[in-house]
């Protein structure tokens, strides 16, 4: 099993990451200059980590019985 520390650290990271990325593409946006499609493919990485930070949580919860 992965350690519960190694997956916190491992949120904070992608945590740092999306921020970062979501400051990025404010700035491309407000410049109004942006090449669309790397406002996309920003966007698209922004989704995927997202969408682990949420996976990594999930670990972190235990599994309940119905």
């Amino acid at each position: 099993m992965i350690d519960v520390q190694e997956i916190q650290r491992r949120i904070i990271e992608l945590d740092v990451e999306h921020r970062d990325l979501d400051a990025v593409i404010e700035m491309l946006t407000r410049d109004g200059h942006a090449d669309q499609l790397q406002l996309r493919r920003l966007k698209k990485r922004k989704l995927q980590l997202k969408d682990h930070i949420t996976l990594l949580k999930m670990q972190l919860v235990p599994d309940v019985p119905a």
